[in-house]
């Protein structure tokens, strides 16, 4: 299984940008976008639920960011607007088959992208 995350670049607060998650191999139950600011801990953005269909965000990204994931291309996706400079991080794809507990959870996921940079200037 391989992960390659890829759309990080330099934005302008209130501008948007879209990250994609290329993989291979074997499907999974859960996707997931996480990121890590420097000197910071690695937190949970966005997840997709196969098990139950539904969409999970984290607190500080809700109404702005949406996670999809064309099936078909094995892709994932997270679009991000109205970014903030707070949203400037390494953000990172995973993949695992978590319990629904788990599902914000970086022990929930075994399969992660190399991460891609998000620069978000005031």
């Amino acid at each position: 299984v391989q992960l390659q995350a890829s759309g990080g670049g330099l934005v302008q607060a209130g501008g948007s940008l879209r990250l994609t998650c290329a993989a291979s191999g074997r499907t999974f139950r859960s996707y997931a976008w996480f990121r890590q600011a420097p000197g910071k801990e690695r937190i949970f953005v966005a997840a997709i639920n196969y098990g139950n269909h539904r969409n999970y965000y984290g607190e500080s990204v809700k109404g702005r960011f949406t996670i999809s994931r064309d099936n078909a291309k094995n892709t994932l996706y997270l679009e991000m607007n109205s970014l903030k400079p707070e949203d400037t991080s390494v953000y990172y794809c995973a993949a695992g088959d978590p319990v629904l507990s788990y599902i914000s959870a970086s022990e929930g996921y075994r399969h992660w992208g190399q991460g891609t940079l998000v620069t978000v200037s005031s």
